[in-house]
């Protein structure tokens, strides 16, 4: 039986991609799941698909009045969070550092880096509390090295994994882990976010290889929150088998 069973796991970007594939991996595991995203809508499908408690949350982490309001008024059965799964996050264009849209900067900013830190700061501290706890961070293989037109999302990346690290090290006279899963490219929404919906330019994104799955990334997630209460996993970098670093990707020509 997994260690998991019956504790309480809070995702945020849960309604697609790595969080709605986190939700349910998890729910496999017999937790009870806080699924926090801005489309109420797409929270409630998955939410009837998963065959355990769930809570939902119609949330926008980059208000930190909404974060305070949402964490601190969850019912008493949903209260303590157990693993927290910094999920929410986005990329906006592809554009050179002179050419860019500020307002997808803005954006990436208050996603990435911003709502992370709102969520972490609200939660960690009843974990600390409790003598228990752990945090995820998906980060990506952009917080490791930065690739053409990927400037301000690679720099978001890189503070998540400057965070995690900040947090690890904030944390270590206590019994709360901190970790942090990097994937490489991974078909979600990811793409169409990046293009504003430009679905064919998405597409073209992944032509040629075969990229990771949030099935994927979730799998590995739970692993990492299933180890026993002395193994903290740091990092763990997961790559298509296709892609070497974050500029080297094979691909084939159809």
């Amino acid at each position: 039986m997994s260690s998991l069973a019956d504790k309480t796991v809070l995702i945020t970007g849960a309604s697609s991609g790595i969080g709605a594939a986190c939700a349910i991996k998890f729910a496999g595991a017999g937790c009870r799941l806080i699924l926090a995203a801005r489309r109420a809508d797409r929270l409630k499908e998955i939410a009837t698909e998963l065959k355990t408690e769930t809570y939902l949350l119609q949330l926008d982490i980059t208000s930190r009045a909404a974060v305070e309001k949402a964490v601190t008024g969850l019912p008493d059965e949903f209260r303590q969070i157990d693993v927290l799964i910094n999920n929410a996050g986005l990329g906006r264009g592809l554009d050179k550092l002179h050419e860019g849209n500020i307002d997808g900067w803005e954006e990436m900013i208050d996603t990435n880096i911003k709502g992370l830190l709102y969520m972490s700061r609200i939660v960690i501290p009843q974990m600390v509390e409790r003598g228990s706890g752990h945090i995820i961070n998906i980060g990506s293989i952009a917080g490791h090295q930065v690739y053409p037109g990927g400037n301000v999302y690679c720099a978001t990346k890189h503070a998540v994994n400057a965070l995690t690290q900040g947090m690890r090290i904030d944390l270590v006279d206590t019994p709360v882990r901190v970790s942090t899963v990097d994937p490489g490219l991974v078909e979600t929404e990811f793409s169409q976010v990046r293009f504003y919906g430009d679905t064919e330019r998405a597409a073209r994104t992944y032509r040629g290889y075969q990229p990771l799955t949030g099935d994927d990334i979730a799998e590995a997630v739970v692993w990492v929150a299933d180890r026993p209460p002395h193994v903290q996993v740091a990092e763990v970098i997961i790559l298509p088998t296709a892609q070497a670093s974050a500029l080297h990707l094979h691909k084939e020509e159809k």
